[in-house]
């Protein structure tokens, strides 16, 4: 079980550092910051580059602090609150990835909420030092702060969509 808690940490660490690096530096065939913050601005969250500098720090943050296994609940409720953004942002479109929906970031979602529930395992920083914050209650208090965070940029999303179709 901790290396299958090791393994999911370090690929879904990989996957969001690739994530976020496509916002900020325009890797992997991403837009970069001001071409992704053109992108967050058709959509209402303004100002655009701020949004992006905040979600792919945010993203690196939170990846980092997975694939060590450090304060693993507090970065895992760092990405969720950026995929439950991103699933706001790409609901209209659907759940199917190909047709430009939300799938990749539920899945990420799935997977932080799965991290949330059982911890890191005994190969992290986490359980080198005796810190244990697993479980339901743990859990139910990460996506609570998700939502949080989450919300206005989701209220945005959403104020913008009204004004757009009025």
């Amino acid at each position: 079980m901790d290396e299958a808690l090791l393994f999911l940490r370090v690929v879904l660490a990989l996957l969001i550092f690739g994530h976020a690096a496509q916002k900020l530096f325009g890797w992997f065939q991403g837009n970069g910051v001001t071409k992704h913050g053109a992108i967050f601005e058709s959509f209402g969250l303004k100002p655009g580059k701020l949004m992006v500098l905040v979600a792919g720090v945010t993203e690196l943050i939170g990846a980092a602090l997975i694939a060590s296994g450090a304060l693993t609940l507090l970065g895992a409720t760092m990405i969720l609150s950026t995929m439950l953004v991103a699933i706001a942002f790409l609901f209209p479109k659907g759940i199917w990835g190909h047709l430009g929906g939300y799938e990749v970031a539920f899945s990420y979602a799935a997977i932080t909420v799965a991290l949330m529930l059982a911890g890191p395992g005994k190969y992290s920083i986490d359980a080198s030092l005796g810190l244990d914050f697993t479980g339901l209650g743990f859990a139910a208090a990460g996506i609570g702060a998700a939502v949080i965070g989450a919300s206005p940029l989701i209220i945005m999303l959403s104020s913008f969509r009204k004004k757009a179709s009025a």
